[in-house]
């Protein structure tokens, strides 16, 4: 009971956090997804603030569902083989868990699977114990992410051929 007072909160924390950053990672490394071609920067930033809502809507719910299950299924696993015995190897034997589960889509998911881990050890590395308060709260990061990128959007878009539908 207390596991899912204390973890599952925290696994949510994680996997907001985890999801907004894999698709501003995934929107720097790879814009041009929808086939257009970049050759200024202008055209990257376009390209960028374009494609980072696109992954934040369909890569984050599966962060959140996917990867919070298999996460609680390997940190489970992986205390259950060292229990008892070489607890200091539970991280590890974690990690490994954590880049099996992750690599159903090859690097793709591979690149959410660290990120997710990472996360969350830095989370549980904290002395402060996570509640569902700030478990449903943290999820309004995605959305504030997407937000203020469709924001970035709207003002680029307006920039660019707005001044067009303005009647004096």
């Amino acid at each position: 009971m207390t596991y899912i007072k204390t973890v599952l909160p925290r696994k949510l924390l994680t996997a907001s956090i985890s999801g907004s950053l894999f698709a501003i990672l995934f929107g720097l490394f790879f814009p041009g997804s929808f086939g257009s071609e970049i050759n200024s920067i202008k055209e990257y930033m376009w390209s960028f603030s374009a494609t980072v809502p696109f992954y934040l809507m369909y890569s984050f719910p599966v962060i959140l569902v996917y990867g919070t299950v298999t996460s609680v299924i390997s940190d489970f696993l992986s205390g259950l083989i060292t229990k008892n015995r070489l607890k200091r190897m539970e991280p590890y034997l974690s990690a490994v868990f954590h880049f099996l589960f992750g690599f159903v889509l090859q690097w793709i998911s591979l690149v959410a699977a660290i990120l997710f881990f990472v996360t969350d050890r830095i989370l549980g590395k904290k002395k402060n114990r996570y509640t569902w308060s700030h478990g449903l709260k943290s999820l309004i990061i995605p959305f504030l992410i997407w937000i203020l990128f469709m924001g970035i959007i709207w003002i680029m878009d307006f920039i660019r051929d707005g001044g067009d539908h303005i009647v004096y």
